[in-house]
C-alpha cells in the first residue's frame, strides 16, 4: 500500500491517493483534479473509487468532477443528502479496491454524517480521518450552527474512541485538516506524520479522560472562521464543476480605471512593500505568495456576489485563479502587470507609510490611534494598551467604528494589517502600516497587556 500525499497548504488541507501498485482510492479531492491526474499517471495507478469523508466546510470538493470524468465510483455517506448521483455508503460497510479493504466507520462530530476510512492491505493499516482525529487536535465542532455544537463536541470525543476501536495503534493517520485549516479545533502541530497510537498518547481528545472538560475546553477554545464557509457546503451538496483555471485576458487601460473609478473590487497581487510604495488608488492589497494567508483572508471578506479583477503578474494570477477556484471564486478577471503607471496610465496613484515597531515608537505622535486588526481571541491574549481592536473580517461591516485621525494599524505579522490599511485608505483615511511580527512588538520596546 502506497500513500500519495496531496498537499494544498493555501487552505492548510491535504488530499490522499492511496493505492496497491496498480489501483486507487482517491480521499477528500481539492476541486482542481490536475493534480491528481497528475499523481495518478506518475504513480501508473488507475483511480476506481473516489471518496469523500464528510460534505466540506472550507473547501469545493473535486470529487465528483473526477468520479464523473474518469468513470469512477462516487462514495458519500448514505445520510448526506446531496443533489447528484452517488454510490451511498454507510458504517461499517466494506468493499474491495483492488487489493484494498476499505472501510467506512462512523465519526460524526465534525458534521454529523462524517466517515473516516480504514484500509488494509497485506495487514497493512491507514485511517483516512477527515476531520474527525487530526494531528494533536480534532475538527471543530461548530460549522453546522451553535445549535449543534455541544451535540458535536461530545460526538467527536465519541468518534475518536471508536477510531481506536477500529484500527490498530501502528495504523497510520491520515487527517485531511489541520495543516493550518480553520476547520482545525486548535493550532497545527507541524508534525507531517503521525500514527493512530501517537495521537492516542498525544492527542487531548484522548488523553482527556474527563469528556465534560474535554467539551467545554474545546468549546472556548474556538476562534472565529471565515465567512466564505458559508459557501462550501452549499457548493458541495449540489456537486462543483471542474474549474476553468486559465489566465483571463488582460483588461486595457480604460476598462481598469472604470472600475477603479466605480469602486469595484480590483485586488493588487505584489508584495506589500511594493504596493504600500506605490498603487493604483481604489485596488485593495492582498500580496500573493504568503503560505495560506492570501485565499483565507480575501475568501474572509470579499463579498461574493461582486465581481473580482486582479492586479499582478501572468504567474501570480494563475496561481490565484487556482487558488481561488477551490473556494468558488471563478474566473475573475484580470490586469496583467506590476507597473501601475503601465497597467492604467492617468489614473490616479497613491502611497502609505510604512515602518517596524521601532518607527511607531519613534514617530507616532500621542494620541493617534493603533488599530489592531487581529482576531478579537488574539487581541484579548495580549495587545498594546489604548489600541481599537477591529479584526480584518468585521472591518467593512464596522467601518463607522474606525477612529477619526491618523492610524497606525497593526496584526500579527504585517499581512492583515497591509489589506487593512489599504482597505481604510480607499475608505478617505490616513494610515500607517505597522508591518512587523505581533511576537516581536515587546522586545522592539512596545508596552503590551492582557
Amino acid at each position: 500500500m502506497d500513500v500519495i500525499v496531496i498537499d494544498t497548504p493555501q487552505l492548510g488541507d491535504r488530499s490522499y491517493l492511496v493505492h496497491d501498485g496498480t489501483t486507487g482510492l482517491l480521499v477528500d479531492a481539492q476541486r482542481d483534479i490536475d493534480r491528481v491526474e497528475a499523481a495518478a499517471e506518475q504513480a501508473g495507478v488507475r483511480i476506481t473509487h473516489v471518496a469523500e469523508t464528510h460534505i466540506h466546510n472550507d473547501y469545493l470538493t473535486g470529487g465528483l468532477a473526477y468520479a464523473r470524468k474518469h468513470g469512477a465510483t462516487y462514495l458519500v455517506n448514505a445520510a448526506d443528502d446531496v443533489s447528484f448521483e452517488r454510490t451511498p455508503v454507510s458504517d461499517g460497510e466494506t468493499l474491495q479496491v483492488g487489493g484494498l479493504t476499505v472501510k467506512a466507520v462512523a465519526t460524526p462530530g465534525h458534521t454529523h454524517h462524517h466517515l473516516s476510512f480504514v484500509v488494509v492491505h497485506d495487514g497493512e493499516q491507514a485511517v483516512f480521518s477527515g476531520g474527525s482525529v487530526l494531528y494533536g487536535s480534532v475538527g471543530r465542532t461548530d460549522l453546522l450552527g451553535r445549535e449543534h455544537m455541544v451535540g458535536l463536541t461530545h460526538d467527536q470525543y465519541a468518534s475518536a474512541r471508536r477510531l481506536a476501536e477500529e484500527a490498530a495503534e501502528e495504523a497510520a493517520l491520515y487527517p485531511t485538516h489541520g495543516f493550518g485549516s480553520f476547520c482545525s479545533s486548535g493550532p497545527a502541530t507541524g508534525a507531517d506524520e503521525s500514527t493512530l497510537g501517537e495521537q492516542m498518547r498525544t492527542n487531548h481528545v484522548y488523553t482527556d479522560g474527563d469528556e465534560e472538560h474535554f467539551v467545554s475546553e474545546l468549546i472556548a477554545n474556538l476562534t472565529a472562521y471565515p465567512n466564505y464557509y458559508v459557501h462550501m457546503m452549499p457548493g458541495n451538496t449540489e456537486g462543483p464543476a471542474e474549474p476553468d483555471l486559465s489566465v483571463p485576458d488582460s483588461l486595457d487601460a480604460q476598462e481598469l480605471t472604470s472600475r477603479l473609478a466605480e469602486g469595484e473590487w480590483v485586488v493588487d497581487l505584489r508584495h506589500r512593500v511594493a504596493y504600500s510604495s506605490n498603487h493604483l488608488k481604489g485596488t485593495i492589497s492582498f500580496e500573493y505568495g504568503d503560505g495560506s494567508s492570501f485565499t483565507a483572508f480575501l475568501g474572509w471578506i470579499f463579498p461574493y456576489d461582486r465581481k473580482l479583477t486582479l492586479v499582478g503578474s501572468r504567474e501570480d494570477v494563475e496561481n490565484a485563479v487556482r487558488d481561488l477556484s477551490r473556494i468558488g471564486i471563478d474566473s475573475p478577471d484580470a490586469a496583467l502587470g506590476e507597473d501601475p503607471e503601465q497597467l492604467a496610465p492617468g489614473a490616479p496613484v497613491s502611497s502609505y507609510p510604512r515602518v517596524d515597531w521601532q518607527g511607531m515608537l519613534a514617530e507616532r505622535p500621542e494620541g493617534e490611534t493603533v488599530l489592531d486588526v487581529r482576531r478579537t481571541d488574539e487581541y484579548e491574549d495580549s495587545h498594546i494598551p489604548g489600541a481599537v481592536n477591529i479584526p480584518l473580517h468585521e472591518l467593512l461591516t464596522r467601518l463607522d467604528e474606525v477612529p477619526a485621525g491618523r492610524l497606525w494599524i497593526h496584526c500579527g505579522s504585517g499581512y492583515r494589517s497591509g489589506t487593512a490599511a489599504s482597505l481604510l485608505e480607499r475608505e478617505g483615511h490616513d494610515v500607517v502600516h505597522v508591518d512587523a511580527l505581533f511576537a516581536e512588538a515587546e522586545q522592539a520596546g512596545v508596552p503590551l497587556e492582557s
